[in-house]
């Protein structure tokens, strides 16, 4: 049986409620954390996220992973980045890390130390997934911090951010530096393990090929047309550049984030094992 929690803890265990990110509370995420968690006992845990799509369907992303919690003593985040942050009704903000004077990749490392001072993470660094929007999310997140993560997943982004120095952020990387004040870390990216992920069946455009739309830029649709075709180009494109990268192209299933979850999952394991070959995996040790 487990041990009582402590009444600061007694309603953030399991499958949590949405929390306020105390860093910007215009923004918040649910948690799911496994039911062998006590205080005080030395346990073992890791972290990870898991970024929505437009439909923002956070605590269905969460709940989907407490399986895995579970079974792997991971602590789920699953963050909510709420629709007509930067103008009403606007769907995409947080897709492109950096919009209308917000830094979306902070507050989720805002998040994050809040988790961590929560549960008595020592180790901060986190697997990293999201799907379609959270695709888009997740692969630029990885550009900017990649030393923060133990694995990331990029799950059929539409508009992909490409290392190619002739076009500009979003599109390519070529201002990279101006805009963020750092140089692409492609060395620690490197020792990032890397998935991309998508159905098989993912083939439709019309979401994705919007040249009026005011977030279109040239250069979006270079490797193709539909999600498979860009996600493929970025495949090549990382390779290209020294990054290896598991592809995982799920049979019969179009463009349908909870269908995909399985080799996320898997991914998510191997890049635990590996981690815990190397010794390092943290313990929990509430203040």
């Amino acid at each position: 049986m487990n041990e009582p929690k402590s009444e600061r803890i007694y309603f953030a265990y399991g499958p949590t409620t949405l929390y306020a990110c105390q860093y910007d509370q215009r923004f918040s995420y649910y948690a799911y954390v496994p039911k062998s968690y006590s205080e005080g006992k030395g346990h073992r845990y890791s972290l990870a996220v898991v970024v929505h799509g437009t439909e923002r369907a956070a605590a269905t992303y969460r709940d989907e992973f407490a399986d895995f919690s579970e079974e792997t003593n991971t602590i789920i985040v699953a963050p909510l980045f709420p629709a007509g942050i930067t103008e009403p009704r606007e769907l995409s903000s947080y897709k492109f890390v950096d919009f209308g004077g917000i830094r979306f990749d902070l507050i989720l490392l805002a998040m994050i130390d809040e988790v961590c001072g929560t549960y008595g993470l020592a180790d901060k660094r986190f697997l990293l997934h999201g799907f379609s929007g959270g695709g888009h999310f997740v692969h630029r997140f990885y550009y900017l911090h990649p030393e923060k993560l133990l694995g990331v997943s990029i799950g059929a982004p539409g508009f992909i951010t490409y290392l190619d120095e002739t076009r500009p952020w979003y599109a390519g990387i070529s201002d990279f530096e101006q805009r963020f004040g750092m140089r692409l870390p492609i060395e620690e990216m490197r020792r990032v393990p890397v998935q991309m992920v998508i159905g098989g069946e993912d083939l439709e455009t019309w979401e994705i090929n919007q040249k009026d739309s005011p977030l279109w830029l040239e250069g979006l649709d270079a490797y193709g047309q539909t999600r498979i075709e860009r996600l493929r180009g970025l495949l090549d494109n990382y390779q290209n550049n020294g990054i290896d990268v598991r592809y995982d192209e799920v049979p019969g299933v179009s463009h349908e984030g909870i269908k995909i979850l399985e080799p996320v999952k898997a991914f998510f394991k191997d890049a635990l094992a590996a981690r815990s070959l190397e010794g390092d995996v943290s313990s929990c040790n509430p203040n």
